[in-house]
């Protein structure tokens, strides 16, 4: 028998309520173990003392409300004991639960696990929940809402839909081609192609990595060019150590910041030149080079003539230096000339190299598992034999069984839920 799970689902306490969540066969006869009464009216919050059964001590009074499977969030029977928030309360409602038969504490992410297994929810809606979980800033809220929301699911269910109608036609000509309301082959080219456009479409979206991890922000140029000030001001705080002396930062330093809504990683990275003669600067130098290849943006504070290509090209220590007409921005840490306008810049920049407000972006597995689907359907297309076009339209199928968990995500699934709270 499926073994019924419990944890507390709202925050650590101290705090003004405590929400314990019991999912699982046995969740009805734990309210009427701890309540020592009938189960309450299906989802209506009802006042009850809980009461240790083991030797009727009261435990607290506790809002008590039931949901009877499956028409839950796991999709199970399911229990919530809303309790005061004291440590003390809490501690005493889940010892006591765990003393229960049958009974056990939940693992990390399992009853979302549960919710996924039992058709409530498709991997999609579970890894957009992580990410509303892990949300820091608002363009990620509104990300894993819309995913979680459905957004990209309902788009599978419909593409699956079709595929499903294109192969019973297939094989209505493979299996019954000798039968006079069955033609002798079926054209499905016009059909693949809408399909490959439209995954054409999303493929070509922004990735959701930039809003999840941030855009990567690399501030490069030769040393002493104002590289740590300027990291320093976006960030509004000493995190750089500041100096005359030239190769004073060596390694690369980054830190997370939000601007405008918007999550960025800054790089701070060892000034560029051809002629160190220290050999930790050298190091220090080669990973800037690899740090600038790799990065969303680059904010070069050097000549504006050895400027990467798509760089910003800032002329830094505007109060002390003067600049030509071929830069992109003056802009002074110390003073704060400039500041605002590279922030603006930034923050527009990230919304161009971002999924859109309305737009759902994929992640890396995601583009990878539409990728393979997409690649199946070209393939079908270029096929004349009904049996290969088959074969092909199944590997796309099985691409978006994985895409939603229904098949060959049992190691994902470990490692995506292991890195929720227990309470989920």
């Amino acid at each position: 028998m499926t073994p019924t799970i419990f944890a507390l689902s709202s925050g650590m306490p101290p705090a003004g309520i405590g929400v314990v969540r019991i999912s699982g066969p046995q969740a009805g006869d734990v309210i009427a173990a701890l309540t020592a009464r009938p189960l309450p009216q299906p989802r209506r919050a009802t006042l009850r003392p809980l009461i240790d059964p083991r030797d009727g001590r009261l435990l607290d009074e506790a809002l008590v409300l039931w949901f009877p499977g499956p028409a839950t969030a796991t999709g199970e029977d399911l229990a919530e004991f809303h309790v005061h928030g004291g440590r003390a309360v809490i501690a005493a409602v889940l010892d006591c639960l765990a003393r229960q038969p049958g009974l056990r504490a939940a693992e990390a992410g399992e009853f979302t696990r549960r919710a996924l297994l039992n058709g409530r929810i498709d991997l999609i809606e579970a890894e957009a929940l992580g990410d509303l979980l892990g949300a820091e800033t608002e363009a990620q809220r509104r990300h894993a809402l819309m995913m979680h929301d459905g957004a990209l699911s309902r788009a599978v269910e419909r593409w699956q839909a079709t595929l499903l109608a294109l192969s019973a036609r297939l094989e209505a000509v493979l299996d019954f081609s000798d039968e006079d309301d069955v033609g002798d082959g079926v054209d499905i080219g016009g059909d693949l192609r809408v399909l490959r456009t439209e995954l054409d479409t999303w493929l070509n979206r922004p990735r959701a990595e930039r809003l999840k991890d941030g855009l990567r922000v690399v501030l490069a140029g030769p040393p002493n060019a104002g590289k740590s000030s300027l990291f320093n001001a976006l960030l509004g705080r000493d995190a750089a150590i500041v100096s005359d002396i030239a190769g004073t930062t060596r390694d690369m330093i980054e830190a997370p910041v939000q601007l405008g809504g918007h999550a960025f990683v800054l790089i701070d990275v060892a000034g560029l030149r051809d002629d160190s003669g220290d050999v930790i600067e050298a190091i220090g130098i080669d990973r800037a080079r690899r740090a600038v290849a790799a990065a969303d943006v680059v904010l070069w504070l050097g000549d504006p003539g050895e400027a990467p290509e798509g760089a910003l090209r800032i002329g830094a220590q505007s109060d002390r230096i003067s600049h030509g007409s071929d830069i992109d921005l003056r802009l002074s840490a110390h003073t704060g000339e400039g500041l605002e306008e590279l922030i603006a810049w930034l923050v527009a920049r990230a919304a161009e190299l971002s999924p859109r407000a309305d737009e759902a972006g994929l992640n890396a597995r995601q583009a990878v598992l539409i990728s393979e689907a997409r690649d199946a359907i070209a393939l079908a297309g270029s096929e004349s034999d009904p049996l290969l076009q088959a074969e092909s339209l199944r590997a796309s199928r099985q691409a978006f069984d994985a895409l939603t968990g229904r098949a060959g995500a049992e190691a994902m699934l470990d490692a995506l839920f292991g890195a929720f709270c227990i309470g989920k």
